[in-house]
């Protein structure tokens, strides 16, 4: 006869001794969960700079966009009061306002078209020529990127001056004076901004293209692909999250235009017909103390930047780049 020597369980969860049964302990976090914070801890000291930094100027911009903030409320002369849309609706209803946005939208476009182009040909002519006349390439790029606006834009100023400049007498273009038309001025700016903005697309690109896998590029080249065939089929699609990246810098750097246009055209050229909107907007800050005009130019430029910024983004990732 055999006996049953299995322990059974006694009502209420105790064991055969009755005593009470030990809870089920917590299995701990795993690693991967546990190190989920680790880079936001890093991150916490420059998010915190960047929120001072960035937060509440941009808070303070919007504020002063929704009062009623001259010289008047600036000395205490006059109560500062709130106007709600009121800034926003002179500024909309302003026609200057519209050809001002107009121009800098046509000229940021056109600064960001020529950067891409230009810098994007330069960096793969880099990877064409020898060691040393790539060297002399890089540091006279690198060298017109570290120059100032302010120095930079005086020295075009004058290498196109119509009574001093060379450029006049080499062109035999006589006393033209580049400044003087509306279009030869912001084709004088442009190509100013150009000159400073488009190393950087250049040596960016330039160390995307050498991450690139050289047997895929010279399998391209025994395929019969043309050099333009294989940028546009082969490099330009390896290197579109750098594409994205230097083309919203561009954007973000054209749009924003300020010094170029102030030295180069005296303050936005004759009657205002060089005007942006970096320099509108200073003229109606600072030279006719309406900071909440100002500040209300300013938003608007901060809500266009984010909205070209986030459209651009949305249709890169729809078409499934990651960034």
């Amino acid at each position: 006869m055999t006996v049953d020597t299995t322990l059974h369980k006694a009502p209420g969860g105790a064991g055969a001794s009755g005593a009470p049964a030990r809870p089920p302990r917590r299995r701990p976090a795993s690693p991967a969960r546990r190190s989920g914070w680790t880079p936001w801890l890093y991150l916490l000291p420059a998010l915190v700079l960047l929120g001072g930094l960035l937060v509440y100027p941009i808070y303070q911009l919007g504020l002063i966009s929704f009062l009623e903030y001259t010289q008047a409320q600036v000395s205490g002369g006059e109560p500062t009061t709130f106007q709600g849309f009121g800034n926003y609706a002179t500024l909309f209803g302003d026609g200057q306002f519209w050809q001002v946005l107009l121009a800098t939208v046509l000229f940021a476009t056109a600064c960001v078209l020529a950067t891409l182009c230009v810098g994007c040909a330069l960096a793969v002519l880099l990877t064409r020529i020898r060691a040393l006349p790539r060297l002399a390439l890089m540091m006279a790029a690198l060298g017109a990127w570290a120059t100032p606006a302010i120095t930079g834009s005086t020295v075009w100023v004058f290498l196109f001056d119509p009574d001093f400049g060379p450029v006049n007498r080499v062109l035999g273009l006589g006393d033209f004076s580049w400044t003087y038309g509306r279009y030869s001025a912001f084709a004088l700016v442009l190509l100013e901004v150009l000159w400073c903005s488009f190393p950087f697309v250049m040596v960016t690109v330039y160390a995307g293209i050498r991450a690139i896998p050289a047997e895929v590029l010279e399998a391209a080249s025994l395929d019969g692909a043309s050099q333009w065939r294989i940028w546009r089929s082969v490099m330009a699609p390896m290197l579109r999250p750098i594409l994205v990246v230097v083309t919203i810098q561009s954007v973000i750097w054209d749009f924003k235009v300020f010094t170029q246009i102030y030295v180069m055209t005296n303050g936005g050229g004759i009657a205002g017909q060089n005007l942006v909107l970096n320099v509108y907007a200073y003229q109606k800050a600072f030279a006719s103390s309406q900071y909440s005009l100002g500040s209300a130019i300013g938003v608007v430029m901060l809500v266009i930047l984010l909205a070209v910024t986030l459209v651009y983004l949305r249709l890169v990732r729809r078409q499934g780049e990651e960034l």
